[in-house]
């Protein structure tokens, strides 16, 4: 082992630092694993005089990603910035025109301009690898790329965010508000600042987005996704979800139909048992159905500094060994133009929660209109009145219904808030068969 390769990473916050981690420490291990030693020659990020717990002054320094990713000085450019947009696109461009390997750990990027990055990467002949760009340290992108190539996948879900499961377990375990918990997420560091990408489910779909390009062999879309996230989660809802056998999960699914593919993100209450319910906190937890494999499940830290720097370094370690796979599992000339499916009906129907106000007529007001749009009623939970010393004294049903299209559903809801006996918002999530 004589030629090093050389990494130049983009980006030193936490994933950065944490490749330098385990370069430092690991790297005779890696040379063994790899074939040759693994070195970090070149670095950029906004701020050279920040302590990052590493000696830096052998490294050489970039101000301008796109200066480093051009560098004649690195083999690897590592992109751990972040965006969409520039500079990450910009940098990952050019380290691919000037035929430099390329890792990135970028979700929003690959979801908004993957297809066009796999072209552009597999015609200069290198290659574009992103395993930690979806559930941190857990190898989901090796697994449907490599591991299950001998199976078609009909459906994968999963959680992938984190920082939705955070507040989901804590609301449940400890019986406390959305408003709470996502402030003690936020104190964490589990949440940022401004938390919409997270909590209303974007996150999500870009991870998604990634994960079905490669499950089933169609161009990145994701414009495509359905996306509603937890900001309407009630800690009754989770409270109603569990007396009834079930947890709510903010899940990611896509599912390949004859017709074309479904893909959606939103909270969902998962029978108590089934795969992922029991992954809690902040873990990730990921199910492929293959149908030779048949269902295989992946859970582990789906986010933190050294389970991603663990999955850039197994990229890392796959081009050292010179192993070179097309991007999305099949050259992307060959990726399928998205095709949507449409609407189906659900299969597990749907939990409907409503605060009915106690007057006569209420209730057949309600079957009326469920009825007019074809929904059944599986089951009808009553829970006690409220306010009753009031004009508007309240009672709460939960309906579970049978397998119905979602538009049916939708409207229905439409109707019910318009017909005058509902005190508040009525509340609806997915029941998923998993």
């Amino acid at each position: 082992m004589t030629n090093a390769l050389r990494l130049g990473i983009a980006g030193l916050g936490n994933v950065g630092v944490g490749v330098l981690d385990i370069v430092k420490k690991h790297g005779a291990l890696l040379a063994d694993r790899a074939g040759v030693p693994i070195k970090v020659t070149a670095v950029a990020a906004r701020n050279k005089a920040k302590d990052r717990g590493h000696d830096l002054a052998g490294i050489k320094w970039h101000d301008d990603p796109v200066a480093l990713a051009k560098s004649l000085d690195i083999d690897v450019f590592v992109e751990l910035m972040g965006g969409e947009g520039d500079p990450a696109k910009s940098a990952v461009e050019a380290a691919i025109a000037a035929g430099k390997h390329v890792i990135t750990a970028n979700k929003a990027l690959l979801a908004h301009h993957g297809t066009a990055l796999a072209r552009a990467a597999e015609a200069k002949g290198i290659a574009l690898n992103f395993e930690a760009s979806v559930a941190g340290g857990i190898p989901i992108i090796k697994a449907l790329r490599e591991g299950l190539i001998g199976n078609r996948v009909s459906k994968l879900f999963g959680i992938m965010n984190g920082t939705c499961n955070y507040i989901l377990t804590k609301m449940a375990n400890e019986g406390r508000n959305f408003t709470d918990v996502l402030k003690e997420a936020q104190n964490l560091g589990y949440a940022e600042a401004d938390p919409t990408f997270d909590i209303g489910g974007f996150d999500t779909a870009h991870k998604l987005a990634i994960v079905a390009s490669l499950a089933f062999g169609t161009e990145v879309n994701l414009n495509a996704i359905e996306i509603e996230g937890i900001e309407a989660i009630t800690l009754d809802d989770i409270r109603n979800a569990s007396d009834m056998g079930y947890k709510i999960k903010l899940l990611g699914v896509a599912i390949a139909h004859v017709e074309g593919i479904e893909q959606r993100v939103n909270p969902t209450l998962v029978p108590k048992g089934a795969p992922v319910s029991d992954t809690d906190g902040v873990f990730n937890a990921i199910v492929v159905k293959g149908d030779f494999v048949g269902d295989l499940m992946l859970e582990g830290r789906g986010a933190g500094a050294h389970p991603t720097a663990s999955a850039v370094l197994s990229d890392v370690v796959d081009i050292a060994r010179g192993n070179r796979r097309p991007a999305f599992g099949i050259p992307a000339a060959k990726l399928k133009p998205y095709k949507q499916s449409p609407k189906k009906a659900h299969e597990g129907g749907y939990y409907v929660a409503l605060e009915l106000i106690d007057r006569p007529g209420a209730v057949a007001s309600i079957a009326q209109i469920l009825a007019h749009e074809k929904i059944s009623i599986e089951s009808i939970v009553q829970r006690g009145r409220q306010g009753q010393e009031t004009k508007r004294a309240t009672a709460t049903f939960i309906l579970i219904t049978h397998d119905t299209l979602e538009t049916s559903i939708r409207t229905a809801i439409q109707q019910i808030e318009k017909n005058g006996h509902v005190a508040s918002k009525p509340r609806v999530i997915r029941i998923e068969r998993l």
